[in-house]
């Protein structure tokens, strides 16, 4: 059997915990290519350029297979972090972030006026009291408990919470979600299923969960046009914008992916950033002292720990030279995102958590025309939890190091993070 390569071991669940090293062996060949014809690119740099260039796809369809034949996907997927999990497709109508341009700069717009300025201005900061109540309620259940499962407890239900309010979905339908996101994040596993049998098995589950989805939200949206409310599906269903109204199917893949994204990688994002304050009490402390600093904290987790660590869904449209490799045009690109987050040519020290750093221009949100559509959600969420938990919490310190992590290598992130506490305060 071959040796793996770099980015197969990064893929392999055994080095789940702790992949940077790998990602430092990476860098050392910006691009790389890889048996397959996919091309690794683990720079700052290159990872910047590309998400900038016109001459990368995110559709997969522009994907050459073998024998020059281009790729015909069941869903658009996602980049980013906030950037994100998969996008649906509904037949011919992937996700916004499965599209280039003009089709994605419509789509995109045209989403962007129910979640953010100038059209909605107040969207997102209008839920930071309920976040704040939320999150202390949660923290209120830790009462008399020795020990917490943050991810189960605290991290999980947060953002679902905030995600079905801001686009009008039931709360009650959340298990419902919870399968269907489970089967969709697990397309975005790059990693080669065990045997043909196994790869038959997910692309049957993810296309159920397509249609299952598909159909869950066409019934929401109907019900919203019929009653609307202050909710962004309800604006979608409504609006008559510029750029004309979004049809039931792109409104569908667009509440879609808001849905599964919108709590997915903000799990990881919050449970990553607590993982790293507790392996470093003098910053959790400092936090306490300084709560302003929780803002410049969070934008260091996204740096050092970002939840979305792989962008595996980019296609060249043409030749394109980098760092002295060409990428033949149609080739798969993987963007390793995480890596280029640790690059010491951009960033100084870059293994050591600094919460005040400068110039902290990460990769953790991707960049370019794709970058993360629901940042400004993501960054609020993660600087309200975390400041709870470190204000609140009463000496938490972790159970296990490191805890059980996920499989999914792009997603990165906890399953669960047991920490033990002494109580809660007021």
């Amino acid at each position: 059997m071959a040796q793996p390569t770099l980015y197969q071991q990064v893929l392999d669940y055994a080095n789940r915990a702790n992949p940077y090293p790998l990602y430092a062996q990476l860098r050392q060949t910006p691009v790389r290519r890889e048996p397959d014809g996919t091309y690794v690119i683990s720079t700052y740099r290159e990872i910047m350029a590309l998400l900038h260039d016109p001459r990368v796809s995110s559709d997969e369809r522009n994907r050459l297979r073998p024998g020059g034949a281009t790729a015909t996907p069941a869903y658009g997927t996602a980049t980013g972090a906030g950037a994100a999990p998969p996008g649906p497709a509904m037949g011919e109508h992937p996700s916004f972030l499965g599209l280039d341009p003009p089709a994605h700069d419509v789509l995109r717009q045209q989403a962007m006026r129910q979640f953010g300025p100038p059209h909605t201005p107040d969207r997102i900061d209008g839920l930071r009291s309920a976040i704040e109540q939320l999150a202390n309620s949660l923290i209120d259940s830790f009462q008399g408990k020795t020990q917490v499962d943050v991810v189960d407890e605290f991290s999980y239900p947060l953002p679902v919470t905030v995600i079905c309010r801001l686009l009008g979905v039931p709360r009650e339908d959340e298990p419902r979600f919870h399968d269907w996101a489970d089967v969709l994040v697990q397309s975005l596993d790059p990693s080669p299923p065990a045997n043909p049998a196994e790869g038959q098995r997910r692309a049957a589950a993810e296309a159920q969960t397509v249609l299952e989805m598909g159909l869950y939200m066409t019934q929401l949206i109907q019900a919203h046009r019929q009653q609307p409310g202050d909710d962004m599906l309800s604006g979608f269903a409504t609006d008559e914008g510029a750029e004309g109204r979004m049809s039931d199917r792109e409104i569908a893949s667009t509440g879609i992916l808001l849905l599964i994204a919108g709590h997915e990688t903000t799990v990881n994002l919050i449970t990553n950033g607590m993982l790293t304050l507790l392996r470093h009490p003098d910053a959790l402390a400092r936090l306490r002292r300084e709560p302003e600093l929780i803002i410049r904290t969070v934008e260091e987790l996204l740096r050092f720990e970002p939840p979305v660590q792989l962008m595996p869904t980019r296609t060249t449209l043409a030749d394109i030279s980098l760092a002295g490799t060409t990428i033949p045009k149609g080739s798969p690109l993987i963007l390793a995102n995480a890596a280029g987050n640790r690059d010491p040519a951009r960033f100084a020290d870059p293994d050591r958590f600094i919460p005040d750093r400068e110039d902290n221009q990460h990769l953790g949100f991707g960049s370019g025309i794709h970058s993360c559509f629901g940042a400004p959600l993501a960054r609020l969420e993660a600087q309200i939890a975390l400041s709870a938990l470190v204000r609140r919490l009463d000496n938490p310190r972790l159970v296990v190091d490191p805890p059980p992590y996920r499989p999914n290598p792009v997603l990165r992130g906890p399953r669960h993070l047991q920490v033990a506490l002494d109580g809660i305060t007021a």
